[in-house]
């Protein structure tokens, strides 16, 4: 068993980064919103198969992913800030608020930072144009018994149920519903992979 779970997936989708038979490709939704996501993952991060926000970005039409960490030149978010949209950062710092409370009067920029705890820290420290942006949190519990990673935070999710609930608050709960489903196809397709005989994903 923990032979097979430390096995990394040969060629995977480039898609959904599943084995290929178990490609969820198919039930990736098109979700044309206001507001806008915009992924800033680091390039480790990109190379784990229990990634989600990749997902993220191919499901909401209305967003962007920017790779960090690549190279020795750091990279450059200052043309995200435009006046089309009132930016936020997803992260649960000890000065963010609620997402609940923001009262925006622009369609809102959502940036989130895509990899583990310690990497997703530093988006902040380590690009100093969006040290201003007030971050926003999900006042939520996890309390599933299944994960695609070992949470070690009550309040932790995987980067796509962030985003959903995230959106689902900003875009109504059906957005938050559909991107739900696409994170349990993927966890499903995942703990199938590893020989775990979970319940199928409810509709």
């Amino acid at each position: 068993m923990d032979k097979l779970r430390k096995r990394k997936t040969q060629n995977p989708c480039t898609v959904c980064y599943m084995h290929r038979e178990r490609c969820i490709c198919h039930l990736i939704p098109q979700l044309n919103l206001k507001t806008k996501l915009t992924l800033v993952v680091h390039h480790r991060e990109l190379k784990r198969t229990t990634n989600t926000g990749r997902l993220a970005v191919h499901a909401l039409v209305n967003s962007k992913m920017y790779i960090r960490g690549e190279g020795r030149d750091p990279l450059d978010l200052s043309h995200l800030l435009t006046d089309d949209y009132e930016s936020y950062i997803l992260y649960p710092s000890d000065d963010a608020v609620d997402i609940e409370s923001i009262q925006p009067k622009k369609p809102v920029q959502l940036i989130v930072s895509d990899g583990n705890w310690r990497q997703a820290g530093k988006l902040h420290r380590r690009h100093a144009e969006l040290k201003h942006l007030p971050r926003v949190r999900i006042n939520q519990k996890n309390l599933a018994e299944s994960h695609l990673r070992r949470e070690h935070f009550a309040d932790g999710f995987s980067t796509i149920e962030a985003i959903a609930i995230a959106f689902g608050t900003l875009e109504g709960d059906p957005i938050k519903e559909s991107l739900l489903r696409l994170y349990k196809a993927k966890l499903h397709a995942t703990l199938k992979g590893r020989v775990v005989n979970p319940a199928p994903p409810t509709t």
